[in-house]
C-alpha cells in the first residue's frame, strides 16, 4: 500500500504530475503511430515491388511460354504443310512466313525459360519443372529438326509427318501441361501475396485507426483538464497538436485504404483479365495449330477435329454444340448479350474477361475480340467444307494465306482485337502499381511527419503551466 501511496503521489496527486503523465501518455502514442505509419510505409513498397518487378511478370513469362510453345508447334506444321513435295509445289509465301514465325517462337521460348529458371530458384517444384521442360524441349526441337530435314527430301514427307507426330505428342502430353503447371503455380503465388498484402494494410489499417483514436482521446483529455483546471478555453499548443494528430491520422487511414484498393484494382481488375486472355491467346495459337494439323495429317483428322472444337469451348462455350452447330449457337447467344448484358448462357475465357469488365473501352474490346473470333470460326468450317469437296489444295491456301479475307488474315485480326483488350487491362495495371507507389511518396510522409510536430506542439503547449509550479 505504501508503494502505490508513492507511485500515487509522484504520478498522478499533483498537477505537475498529472500533466506529466498525460504528456507522456501523448508522446508514446505518438511515437507508436509513428512506427506503425512508417511500418506499413515500407511493407507497402515492399508489396508494389512484389507485384510489379516479381509476382506479374513472372505469371506473364510462363502464360508466354505457353503461347510460345503453341505458335511454335503451329508454325512447324505449317511449314510442313506449305513445303510440297521437296520445294516443288511450295506456298512461297506462307512457307517463308511460317518459316520466320518459327525461328521467332523458338527464340521466345529460350528466353521465356531463362526468366522462368531465375524466378523459380528457391522453389523446388517450379524449379523441377523448368529443368523437366528445358530437357523436353530439347528433345521437341530434335524431333522437329528431323521432320524438316525429311521433308527436305523427295519422298521424305511420310517420314517427316512421323517424326511430327512425336514431336506434337512430345508437346501435348509433356510441354504444354509442364507450362500450364507453371502459369497455375506463379498466378497462385501471385494470389497468395496479394492476400498477405491486403491483410496486411487491412490490420495496419485498423491499428492506425486504434492508436490515433487512444491519441486524439489523450490530447482531448490533456485540453480538458487543463481548461478545467487553469480556467483556460483554449491551449493553443494543445489545439494544434490535436489538428496535427487529426489530419496525420486522416492522411494515414486514407493512404492504407487507398493502398488496398489500388492493390485490388491491380490484381482483380486488369491483372485477371490479363491471366484469362492470355490463357485465350495460348488456346487459339493452340487451336490454330490444330487447323494446320488437320490438313496435314488425314490418320489423325477426326482427333484433331475433336480437339479443335474442344479448344473453342474453352474459348466460347456452348452446351453441347458440335461444330456443325457451334456457329448457329454462338451466333444466336451472342446476339441475346448483345441485346442483355447479363444474359450470357456461354462459358470460357471469353465470358471470364466479360465477367470482370471494369475500365473505360474495355466491354467495346472484349466484344471486338468475340466477333473476330466468330468470323474466324466461320473460317474453319469453309476449310473443312472445302477438303470435304476434295479441294485440298484450295483448303491449303485459305487456311494459310494472309490476303485479305483469308483465314490467316482473319486470325491476326482476332489476335489483334485479344492484344487491345488485354493493353487496355495491362495499362490499368501499370495505372494501379504507379498510383499505389505514389501514395507512400505523397501523403504518408506528410502523415508520420506531423506526429513528431503533434508532440512538439504538446510540450510546447504545456512549458508555461509546468513553470508556474517550479
Amino acid at each position: 500500500m505504501a508503494a502505490r501511496a508513492a507511485l500515487r503521489r509522484r504520478y498522478w496527486a499533483t498537477v505537475p504530475a498529472r500533466l506529466r503523465l498525460l504528456r507522456a501518455a501523448t508522446v508514446l502514442l505518438g511515437a507508436a503511430l509513428t512506427v506503425v505509419l512508417a511500418v506499413a510505409g515500407l511493407a507497402a513498397g515492399g508489396a508494389w515491388d512484389g507485384v510489379a518487378d516479381r509476382d506479374a511478370p513472372r505469371t506473364t513469362s510462363a502464360a508466354d511460354l505457353d503461347l510460345a510453345l503453341n505458335d511454335m508447334d503451329a508454325q512447324a506444321a505449317n511449314i510442313l504443310l506449305s513445303s510440297g513435295n521437296a520445294s516443288r509445289g511450295e506456298l512461297e509465301t506462307p512457307h517463308a512466313k511460317a518459316v520466320g514465325n518459327y525461328a521467332d517462337a523458338r527464340r521466345e521460348i529460350g528466353h521465356d525459360l531463362r526468366t522462368l529458371s531465375v524466378a523459380a530458384q528457391g522453389d523446388r517444384a517450379d524449379e523441377k519443372t523448368v529443368e523437366s521442360l528445358t530437357d523436353d524441349f530439347a528433345e521437341y526441337q530434335e524431333l522437329v529438326g528431323r521432320a524438316l530435314e525429311n521433308d527436305g527430301r523427295t519422298g521424305g514427307k511420310p517420314d517427316a509427318l512421323t517424326d511430327y507426330r512425336d514431336a506434337t505428342d512430345l508437346l501435348q502430353n509433356k510441354l504444354l501441361p509442364e507450362s500450364r503447371t507453371l502459369v497455375a503455380s506463379n498466378n497462385a503465388g501471385f494470389n497468395d501475396q496479394y492476400s498477405a498484402a491486403r491483410s496486411a494494410l487491412a490490420a495496419q489499417l485498423a491499428a492506425v485507426l486504434a492508436l490515433g483514436l487512444l491519441l486524439l482521446g489523450a490530447l482531448g483529455v490533456l485540453q480538458w483538464y487543463l481548461s478545467r483546471r487553469f480556467h483556460r478555453v483554449i491551449n493553443p499548443g494543445v489545439l494544434a497538436a490535436t489538428l496535427c494528430t487529426f489530419v496525420s491520422v486522416g492522411l494515414g487511414c486514407q493512404v492504407l485504404a487507398a493502398s488496398a484498393e489500388h492493390l485490388r484494382g491491380a490484381r482483380r481488375d486488369a491483372f485477371d483479365s490479363v491471366v484469362a486472355l492470355s490463357r485465350a491467346r495460348a488456346i487459339a495459337y493452340d487451336a490454330n495449330a490444330d487447323e494446320s494439323r488437320y490438313l496435314l495429317d488425314p490418320q489423325r483428322r477426326t482427333r484433331y477435329e475433336q480437339s479443335f472444337l474442344a479448344k473453342s469451348q474453352q474459348l466460347y462455350g456452348l452446351k453441347a454444340a458440335t461444330l456443325s452447330t457451334y456457329d448457329a449457337d454462338l451466333a444466336t447467344t451472342w446476339k441475346d448479350y448483345r441485346a442483355d448484358h447479363a444474359d450470357l448462357r456461354f462459358t470460357g475465357e471469353f465470358r471470364r474477361e466479360l465477367d470482370n469488365v471494369t475500365f473505360p473501352g474495355e466491354r467495346a474490346a472484349a466484344e471486338r475480340t468475340v466477333e473476330t473470333y466468330a468470323v474466324y470460326e466461320r473460317d474453319d468450317r469453309k476449310i473443312r467444307s472445302l477438303l470435304a469437296a476434295g479441294k485440298e489444295r484450295q483448303a491449303v491456301e485459305f487456311c494459310m494465306g494472309w490476303e485479305s479475307g483469308t483465314s490467316n488474315a482473319h486470325f491476326g485480326a482476332w489476335m489483334a482485337a485479344l492484344d487491345d483488350v488485354t493493353d487496355i487491362n495491362r495499362a490499368h495495371f501499370r495505372s494501379s502499381v504507379a498510383a499505389g507507389r505514389s501514395e507512400l511518396t505523397g501523403p504518408l510522409p506528410w502523415a508520420a511527419g506531423l506526429l513528431p510536430a503533434a508532440m512538439l506542439l504538446t510540450g510546447l503547449g504545456l512549458r508555461p503551466r509546468l513553470a508556474e509550479f517550479r
